[in-house]
């Protein structure tokens, strides 16, 4: 079998393998289920080749083959190639052309996440449930989510018309984007150094005398482990702040943060909605449990898994999901996300009552949590929150234009009050 091994390309070998008759000898190295299984591949691929209406290619069975068997495991594994291969490397290179989405699809209906603040797609008042059914006149139903984020991607100042489809509208909106070059303002290169930077710098700003901290996650879709670790550290003394745990129960590693708090222990909010994803998710997380900020808006997108990417040659790479990943106190983001300490709803978006945020959960074959979440003891409360109860319209001539950042400079003010009127009384023992 080894001579053969050598001898044979990768497709001839799995056939030679699934051909293979099961022995005593063989059992000792190969699952007899899993030669069955390879030779029912083998079956379908034979037929493929012989008998469909057109000839196809080794390779776009393969790669199919591949795609499939992927697909089948979660919404965020996935073998790129070729141009998906160079919008993968855009996640780390920290900027492209196009127009400020996260999406997802979901039976070949694209949904969005989230938009990008300043970016085309926000200035043209897409929403985080709104559905992309057409690009340029294209029907987007055959197409995959990567095809159809090549689509929207492009050189500014190129246009793009999009078909949006929003709940609880009657008629399709056509929207014509002008694409722009897109900074990914997520954790990707250097984005612990740039928050040490701004920290340093606001210090400069006020005298080394701040009320306190806002650190806005919205819409941040996460991005590097070890950026989120960076980031976390900074606003922490000490103490684990994330743990990722694969398969088997002793694969865990755990990452902790180093002694000294940047925000020399001021106040800390952190903003959060259902766009805050994965690595996001991760900060929010260690910085909740540590009690050290208090999390304010809305219960983030709940993606709690971690995917290694292989790069398997010049132009292609094996996007792999190998981990879940816990908060401090063991909490399993996965599918559930972090819930704010104050859920604070974005009153100046007129139809946020409206809208379905699109989550995790809302994913196809998305991982469960491994761990459940007993809410058997909390009340049911359908009393209006008598803080929450203004109009968008009120909102707008109050020059109000993001209620949850103007609540939470608010709520900022009133807990860094007690520690100004402090040092503002004279001491007992002063003279």
């Amino acid at each position: 079998m080894k001579s053969i091994a050598r001898m044979l390309p990768p497709l001839a070998l799995v056939g030679a393998l699934a051909l293979v008759p099961v022995t005593t000898s063989s059992l000792a190295a190969a699952d007899t289920t899993s030669y069955q299984e390879l030779e029912k591949f083998m079956s379908v691929y034979e037929r493929v080749k012989a008998n469909y209406v057109d000839k196809v290619d080794d390779h776009t069975l393969i790669k199919g083959a591949i795609n499939g068997m992927l697909s089948a495991l979660d919404p965020h594994s996935s073998y790129v190639e070729a141009s998906d291969f160079d919008q993968l490397k855009t996640t780390t290179d920290g900027n492209y052309g196009g127009l400020g989405l996260t999406v997802s699809m979901e039976d070949g209906v694209v949904k969005v996440i989230a938009p990008t603040e300043d970016t085309p797609a926000w200035r043209a008042g897409i929403k985080s449930g709104d559905y992309i059914t057409h690009i340029n006149g294209e029907f987007l139903n055959d197409l995959t989510l990567d095809e159809a984020v090549a689509k929207m991607k492009g050189n500014p100042g190129t246009s793009v018309k999009l078909t949006i489809i929003r709940p609880g509208r009657d008629k399709p909106l056509d929207v014509t984007l002008t694409r722009e070059r897109i900074d990914i303002h997520t954790f990707t290169g250097n984005v612990g150094e740039q928050t040490k930077a701004a920290l340093v710098a606001i210090d400069k700003a006020t005298g080394g005398h701040p009320l306190g901290y806002i650190v806005d996650l919205r819409s941040n879709p996460g991005g590097l482990l070890d950026q989120a670790v960076d980031v976390a550290d900074d606003f922490l003394e000490g103490g684990e702040i994330v743990s990722q745990r694969g398969r088997d129960k002793d694969d865990i590693e755990r990452y902790y943060a180093r002694p000294g708090d940047m925000a020399h222990g001021l106040p800390v909010i952190v903003l959060t909605d259902a766009g805050t994803a994965s690595a996001s998710e991760i900060v929010a997380g260690a910085l909740q449990d540590h009690r050290r900020a208090l999390i304010m808006g809305e219960t983030s997108f709940g993606k709690g898994s971690v995917q290694t990417v292989v790069q398997t040659g010049p132009d292609s790479a094996l996007r792999l999901t190998t981990a879940r990943y816990y908060t401090p106190s063991g909490r399993s983001v996965q599918a559930g996300g972090i819930d704010p300490d104050i859920a604070v709803p974005q009153l100046t978006d007129a139809d946020y009552k409206d809208r379905k945020f699109i989550r995790e959960a809302d994913l196809r074959r998305h991982l469960l949590a491994q761990a459940k979440v007993e809410d058997k003891l909390l009340e049911a409360d359908d009393t209006p929150d008598p803080r929450f109860t203004a109009k968008a319209d009120e909102l707008e001539k109050k020059g109000i234009k993001d209620f949850q950042l103007y609540y939470a400079m608010n709520t900022l003010k009133r807990l860094a009050a007690p520690a100004a009127i402090a040092s503002a009384a004279p001491s007992k023992h002063s003279r």
